[in-house]
């Protein structure tokens, strides 16, 4: 997070966003959101842990073969496969809540693969930064998700990718059930190639937002019970939405982020 003097153009302003059904029909919506400046968070547990949980693994890149000692790990750790393996337990918390979906329709565990190219990144009015443009908002009300890239790198600069994530405000008419997402505690993460996202349930996050000059394969786990409006939920964000201005180096990190 960036302290204080890195907090500029702090203007209110009204972002209207549509809740967008499974008819596509409409129901407008206006939140106040505070546009403000601030440097992005690498993606870690710490930073992350209010929506959800970071997946990456324990062991240094430099290790390639079986330590003689267990690691010191938040995880617990066990040796596998005839001690040629560390088994890491409980990497991420799976939850399934259909159960309390308007349809009762129980959910099933499904994995999909999502080939995610890179995004368009506009030129910043304010700074040397690229911007992307957030205008949808989602949800899976009902059960966590997860994405695993299909690759190891951790420096690789094809390999990063945005994360954005909102909290979630208390429930209005538009949204009696789940409130809407709060835009302006709205937050970007920088992850690479080496580490996967669990969004939590009901999290209000973009969908995925690729880096770099290379498609990104996704590993997608979640619950799903086949009712649109149970499955997902999104909010667009009128004009031009709010601007996630991302500066990526030479070695792919994005740098600072505009909201």
């Amino acid at each position: 997070m960036a302290d204080n003097s890195e907090r500029l153009f702090w203007t209110s302003t009204n972002v209207s966003i549509r809740l967008l059904c499974a008819a596509r029909q409409t129901m407008p919506l206006s939140i106040p959101v505070l546009s403000h400046t601030l440097l992005p968070s690498p993606l870690s547990q710490s930073s992350f842990s209010q929506f959800g949980t970071v997946i990456e693994s324990p062991l240094p890149p430099t290790v390639h073969s079986v330590p003689s000692t267990l690691p010191v790990s938040h995880l617990e750790v066990v040796r596998a496969n005839q001690n040629t393996a560390l088994k890491f337990t409980n990497v991420t918390s799976m939850r399934n809540e259909y159960f309390q979906s308007p349809s009762k329709d129980p959910g099933k565990a499904v994995m999909n693969i999502f080939s995610c190219f890179p995004r368009s990144l506009s030129t910043s009015s304010f700074s040397s930064s690229q911007v992307f443009n957030v205008r949808i908002l989602e949800r899976h009300p009902y059960t966590t998700q997860t994405f695993i890239p299909m690759i190891m790198s951790s420096t690789e600069p094809s390999t990063k990718y945005l994360v954005v994530v909102a909290p979630t405000l208390s429930p209005t008419e538009a949204f009696p059930n789940l409130g809407p997402p709060d835009l302006s505690n709205l937050r970007a993460f920088v992850a690479h190639g080496a580490q996967a996202v669990t969004y939590g349930t009901g999290t209000w996050h973009a969908p995925m937002v690729v880096l770099g000059e290379k498609r990104v394969d996704f590993v997608v786990v979640q619950f799903a019970n086949g009712v649109p409006e149970d499955d997902c939920q999104e909010v667009e964000l009128e004009g031009q939405g709010v601007g996630v201005a991302v500066e990526v180096g030479r070695n792919g990190r994005g740098e600072r982020a505009k909201l």
